[in-house]
């Protein structure tokens, strides 16, 4: 088996990379997240990511796509299902990617992280290896959440604090700046 692996992040990745590596499954990555603002945030998590491949010897397919105005436009229209939007944008490309280059399963590091909605990556998954033909490698990757930060720690990789989206971002944020901050509100 080959897979084609969308990585998120690298703090994400460095778990699953490591259980791919242990069992012998043939494992690229692909970084495509049109999603993460501001642009300075989605270019510290880029060259994580290339830090990371590097440290691991893995191969990572880039597509450098930094698309905030499509990720709004389509995400933005989806209030509280921006996240599935958002998971079927990214996992669409994956999926479209893996197959064209020839892998046999598809999968993604969103799977490890445990602020993801995990049931909706994996419904949303399995539409698209439905809708192209190919098989997403479902597994819950957060049962190693505390090793792989440990991991992601011993390589001194760039920690996020947030999830990636600008929606992200301000649920992140607006607690703080509603507590300190007289009249502010947020829609």
């Amino acid at each position: 088996m080959n897979v084609l692996l969308h990585i998120c992040c690298a703090n994400c990745a460095v778990y699953p990379l490591d259980v791919f590596n242990k069992r012998g499954i043939d494992i690229a990555g692909f970084w495509y997240n049109p999603n993460i603002h501001p642009l300075t945030e989605y270019a510290l998590r880029l060259e994580a990511v290339k830090l990371l491949a590097a440290s691991n010897h893995v191969e990572i397919l880039y597509d450098n796509y930094y698309g905030l105005a499509e990720f709004i436009e389509i995400a933005g229209k989806k209030g509280t299902d921006r996240c599935a939007a958002c998971y079927g944008m990214r996992l669409t490309q994956t999926a479209k990617k893996a197959k064209e280059l020839g892998y046999s399963a598809f999968s993604t590091t969103l799977l490890y992280s445990i602020y993801q909605k995990h049931e909706v990556i994996v419904e949303t998954a399995a539409e698209i290896a439905e809708q192209y033909s190919i098989e997403f490698y479902e597994e819950d990757f957060r049962k190693g959440w505390h090793e792989g930060m440990e991991m992601s720690k011993k390589l001194s990789l760039y920690r996020q604090k947030y999830c990636g989206c600008i929606y992200s971002e301000m649920e992140r944020y607006a607690g703080k700046m509603q507590r300190s901050t007289e009249g502010f509100r947020i829609s």
